[in-house]
């Protein structure tokens, strides 16, 4: 579904990407790792063609989003739902004008349609009844799951989800991540998250690619990720504070 090939991107004198190559095949899950600063929202942002790259490039379905531009752009990123992080939700719009607010933006569906898409969004992620309330009357919880149904009420092929979970309680962060998972059996789109949440994502990720220092110097199945001989993946799993060795870059 999506492949990088190469990509750099410097701003001005600190130079982010150093050429990520990372592959994500259709209706898996992959989550990329790493310290915070490593550029994994500077890779998101590539991903959504929201930033253009020095170099490399970002191929959807086979088709270089960094070259294209307007309509084509917008095409292509109709078929992407996005999950802030922090949820990003309009504080002065109900619930179900939040997660409506897409589909009202870039469709021409019937009025009744959307209320109906909504309420079967919101029912999905254990929210149905809840549409009337404004974002400051729900819990940090219920926030995120209005983000998340807001992301799949346009039915996308891709979601991506930026640090999902942050702020959450670790009960809270296993049952956001439960839900993500019971979605993409449902729906079977392609994810890709970033995440600090070290160990719960090796329990939802398909595979798990670490960004560090703008490469990605290690990906594959979440058991081998958590094997890996490489001292500064093993480092950031474990959270040590002592300093790693110089890892030794791999190409996914």
């Amino acid at each position: 579904m999506i492949r990088v090939a190469s990509l750099e991107k410097s701003f001005g004198s600190q130079h982010v990407l150093r050429g990520v190559n990372l592959d994500v095949a259709t209706a898996e899950i992959m989550v990329v790792i790493g310290r915070s600063g490593g550029g994994k929202s500077v890779l998101l942002k590539h991903l959504l063609g929201l930033l253009q790259p020095d170099a490399g490039a970002v191929l959807v379905d086979g088709i270089d989003i960094t070259r294209l531009r307007g309509a084509a752009l917008d095409k292509i990123r109709a078929r992407y739902g996005v999950v802030f992080q922090g949820g990003a939700l309009f504080d002065s719009m109900s619930v179900e004008d939040n997660v409506a607010f897409p589909l009202y933006e870039k469709s021409h569906l019937p009025v009744a349609e959307i209320r109906s898409r909504v309420e079967e969004k919101l029912a999905q992620v254990g929210l149905a009844g809840m549409g009337s309330k404004n974002p400051a009357e729900i819990s940090g919880g219920m926030r995120k799951r209005v983000a998340i149904a807001r992301a799949l009420v346009t039915e996308p092929e891709v979601v991506f989800f930026d640090e999902p979970t942050t702020g959450l309680d670790p009960i809270l962060v296993n049952t956001i991540h439960h839900l993500i998972v019971e979605l993409h059996k449902k729906s079977r789109f392609t994810a890709v998250m970033v995440s600090h949440e070290i160990p719960a994502i090796f329990r939802i990720a398909d595979r798990v690619a670490m960004l560090h220092e703008g490469t990605i110097i290690e990906s594959g199945l979440p058991a081998a990720v958590q094997a890996s001989t490489n001292p500064i993946v093993q480092q950031f799993i474990q959270g040590d504070v002592e300093g790693a060795g110089v890892a030794t870059r791999t190409t996914p």
